[in-house]
């Protein structure tokens, strides 16, 4: 199968097999969906973040904390059971690289590209789709955008596209300007 070159590693073996399973259930558009949602209010809300990512959670928080969620974001089914499963597991820290795992995968099937997009905040639906026309107009096909949070941007974005990697952000200009600063003195 296509998929091992796209998604690799612990977390692309979770994507890998929830991507097959909705595949085989015939439910992948409803799966990204579900996703994308959950992909969104973690990037949206910094508590959310920290439950994710943070350690100290046990399992039986993280899943009081998720069920509520995701009964809110109205998240059930394959989804629910899949995050229920990654929170069983101890690899919750690992599903925002599960979910862009999963989007690799289905931009493979359905002939997109995917770009990794980094930015200080989150970017508004505008904003996205004012990014996916630019890169469709680039790079001539349509793209998937795995947008993430990184709060340790200043500014600006960084935008990898397979193996290009385009960085505007204001943390990378700042260090150029370091470096060029300390060169010329």
């Amino acid at each position: 199968m296509a998929s091992d070159h796209h998604v690799s590693g612990m977390a692309g073996r979770y994507a890998t097999a929830l991507f097959e399973l909705a595949e085989s259930e015939g439910k992948l558009d409803a799966a990204a969906t579900d996703l994308a949602g959950v992909q969104t209010l973690i990037n949206e809300s910094e508590d959310l973040r920290r439950v994710v990512l943070s350690p100290v959670f046990g399992a039986d928080e993280q899943g009081r904390a998720f069920a509520a969620i995701l009964e809110r974001a109205g998240v059930k089914g394959l989804v629910a059971n899949f995050i229920g499963l990654v929170i069983r597991n101890r690899r919750l820290f690992a599903l925002p690289d599960m979910i862009t795992g999963f989007n690799r995968l289905l931009a493979v099937k359905r002939g997109e590209m995917s770009a990794d997009v980094t930015s200080a905040h989150p970017l508004s639906d505008a904003q996205l789709a004012s990014l996916k026309q630019s890169l469709k107009t680039a790079t001539g096909r349509d793209v998937q955008i795995n947008a993430k949070v990184d709060a340790g941007l200043l500014g600006g974005l960084i935008v990898k596209v397979g193996s290009r990697m385009i960085d505007s952000s204001l943390k990378t200009k700042l260090s150029s300007l370091k470096i060029a600063m300390k060169e010329a003195s």
